[in-house]
């Protein structure tokens, strides 16, 4: 039955559990703790990562990180599982 869920959840480009699991739960590790106190995933579909900042400058700054945190993403992801990052401007999204 969980095959039959993965495989379904693929078509409609959604990640595996485990996936999502894994890149919310490293976060703090793979940005920092200053930026993660700034920007939280919110959605992974199709290897688009949405993350929420609470200010512009916070966006700027992951966006200039955007290829290392790729790198990292893809450790501890797997390869593809993240593949872009979008960032939102969303006032009070990270508290």
């Amino acid at each position: 039955m969980g095959d039959s869920l993965d495989r379904v959840a693929a078509s409609l480009g959604v990640p595996k559990a485990t996936t999502l699991t894994t890149v919310f739960t490293a976060w703090t590790t793979l940005v920092g703790e200053s930026l993660a106190s700034h920007a939280r995933p919110q959605s992974l579909s199709n290897g688009v990562l949405v993350v929420a900042v609470e200010e512009p400058a916070w966006a700027t700054q992951l966006r200039w990180l955007e290829s290392d945190l790729l790198g990292r993403l893809s450790d501890v992801a797997g390869p593809d599982a993240v593949r872009r990052i979008d960032v939102v401007v969303r006032p009070g999204s990270t508290g």
